[in-house]
């Protein structure tokens, strides 16, 4: 025997789109100051390792 289940009055069975953007947002934003931190950091040890990676994955820098 088949029963069927409803959701309470005003819930959604589809998360907000405000769930859904805030860990896209995050990203976005931990990865352009990853890019950013790289970019300017004064260790060239670091700064060319990076170059090297953006190289190697076909990225053009200059």
């Amino acid at each position: 025997m088949a029963t069927s289940r409803t959701l309470p009055t005003g819930a959604s069975a589809h998360p907000s789109t405000h769930t859904k953007t805030l860990p896209a947002m995050a990203t976005i934003a931990i990865g352009l100051l990853l890019l950013f931190a790289v970019g300017f950091v004064q260790i060239p040890a670091v700064h060319n390792g990076a170059h090297d990676t953006r190289h190697a994955n076909g990225f053009p820098c200059h």
